[in-house]
């Protein structure tokens, strides 16, 4: 007996309800078959079988709140070996009976420890990414890998994913194509261990139902049809949200049924149409023809990802941007006397960005509200500093997250943010790098902005944005100097942030970059 127990549901997120079950007790069913569905507030989470077997009992129903680790159901593998011999003796067709003899061998190869087929499943693409593209195989069927060799890329809404071989062999058999939406734990693939192991071969999509038991062909029908197709949480809620009807989104994901993709681009469609409203604020226009000298590119999933979010967030929150100068003579001439001795000592150039994020780091101490998030009626404030440094890419705008700021000295920021900068530049930035930020700066100086109104990075209330620097005449003691001046740009949701709060921060931030001994000092 395996228990079906909740998986990890992400940053933050430590319970669920659950939203539909997609079989019921005593239904056979095959390993990494989706059981149930989770709805957080947050993502929709589909749980699989661990094993071929028979959902022997369901302990938690539908509407029911569960905490990560607890019990959903329990998963009988014998009483699914009974059942399966029972519908093969009463089955006339004797093809089923074929199917299931291959299947036997294979587990008895297993045993005996050679020539067994692992399953490469989608891994985990983190907080509220819920599914991907497949962008490129690199490798083919019939290819020998090894294990944690990647063997694919998957593009998701943030990063590019490598999908690694989870055993040493050959691949036998793709079950994707590139283009693909897949989904965290659907199988894209199978390996057969061992140098001699497996079919070269790669079956079209087809096939992908002809490895299931029997059993399984006995309890569904071939063909589903939109009433009787198994509908997400998400799906439902896009379709609600919209006014359409869930039934008539047609769907591109596993066995017919529609993805939160399919449900949005329905909704957008039905909107355009007058036929329902639209839940996304970049409802799609009618593709228009282009001219001669025109050319038309798919957005990638990260560009229509940065599009969705700024707008949402324009949307969401009550967005204000205030405004201040800062005098940068004395830091930037604290680093020309200390940027050789700084590089000899910690092998990392002295930048502006350290004394910013440290500047931010006592401000946000100062002023909670700027570091918190609103979480449905309730305000979550923060007590720790992790701040999302802007970085511009080839593939677009990302915001990797340098973690616990205030524990960190100017040389350890800034260590830590030509990491991350090399790895946003090189493709190689994980989900959970740009996770769990609390703060974000933006540096449109270094292309020679030199004003503007950041946008919020969701559910974050407050972005600082740096500009250029440039010699500008101002009044000093009664008397008109040229000074290195900066504009500062604090946008924030006004929501959470009064008017009195976001000038005092931006106040705090001059007053510690104008005189950087006594930050340094904290003083």
């Amino acid at each position: 007996m395996t228990d079906i127990i909740v998986p990890q549901l992400g940053e933050s997120v430590t319970e669920a309800t659950v939203g539909q079950w997609l079989k019921k007790a005593g239904d056979a069913v095959s390993k990494d078959e989706v059981l149930v569905e989770l709805e957080t507030d947050k993502v929709s989470v589909e749980v699989a079988a661990t094993a071929d077997g028979t959902l022997s009992e369901i302990v938690a129903n539908e509407g029911d709140t569960v905490e990560i680790g607890a019990v959903l159901g329990r998963l009988g593998e014998e009483g699914a070996a009974a059942s399966a011999k029972e519908e093969a003796k009463s089955d006339k067709p004797s093809e089923p009976k074929k199917d299931e003899a291959p299947e036997k061998e294979d587990k008895a190869q297993a045993a005996s420890g050679g020539g067994e087929s692992v399953d490469v499943t989608v891994p985990s693409m983190g907080e509220s990414v819920t599914e991907g593209t497949i962008g490129e195989f690199l490798k083919k069927a019939g290819d020998s890998v090894s294990k944690d060799e990647t063997i694919a890329e998957i593009e998701t809404d943030k990063v590019a994913l490598e999908v690694p071989a989870t055993a040493d062999g050959t691949i036998s058999e793709w079950l994707v194509s590139e283009g693909d939406t897949v989904e965290p734990g659907m199988v894209i693939a199978r390996i057969s261990e061992g140098a001699g192991g497996g079919k070269a071969s790669t079956p079209s999509k087809p096939d992908l139902t002809e490895d299931k038991p029997s059993a399984k062909s006995e309890d569904k029908p071939a063909a589903s049809t939109a009433e009787d197709r198994p509908v997400s949480p998400s799906v439902r809620r896009v379709a609600s949200e919209g006014g359409v009807d869930p039934k008539d989104i047609p769907g591109t994901g596993r066995d017919g049924r529609a993805t939160k993709a399919d449900a949005l681009d329905y909704v957008n469609k039905a909107a355009e149409s007058g036929k329902g409203a639209a839940s996304q604020p970049e409802a799609s226009t009618p593709q228009r023809e282009i001219g001669p000298r025109e050319e038309r590119v798919k957005m990638t999933r990260l560009r229509q990802t940065i599009a969705r979010r700024l707008k949402e967030a324009q949307d969401t929150a009550a967005m204000l941007t205030t405004f201040n100068d800062v005098d940068m003579s004395a830091v930037m001439d604290l680093r020309s006397r200390y940027k050789d001795a700084f590089l000899d000592k910690h092998g990392v150039k002295l930048g502006f960005m350290g004394f910013f994020v440290k500047a931010c780091v006592n401000a946000l101490k100062e002023l909670p509200a700027v570091n918190a998030e609103i979480d449905g009626s309730d305000i979550i404030y923060k007590n720790y500093y992790d701040l999302g440094i802007a970085v511009g890419t080839d593939r677009g705008l990302v915001v990797p997250v340098v973690r616990d700021c205030d524990e960190l000295s100017i040389a350890g920021i800034e260590k830590g943010i030509g990491d991350l900068g090399k790895k946003a530049r090189d493709g190689s930035l994980s989900i959970g790098d740009m996770q769990g930020g609390t703060f974000t700066i933006t540096n449109g100086g270094v292309y020679g902005s030199l004003m503007s109104t950041p946008i919020l990075n969701p559910p974050q209330s407050g972005v600082l944005g740096m500009h250029r620097i440039e010699q500008r005449p101002v009044a000093i003691n009664g008397e008109v100097k040229i000074r290195p001046m900066m504009y500062l740009a604090l946008s924030y949701d006004h929501r959470i942030v009064d008017g009195k709060e976001a000038v005092t921060f931006l106040v705090r931030i001059k007053e510690a970059l104008e005189d950087p001994e006594r930050m340094i000092l904290d003083l």
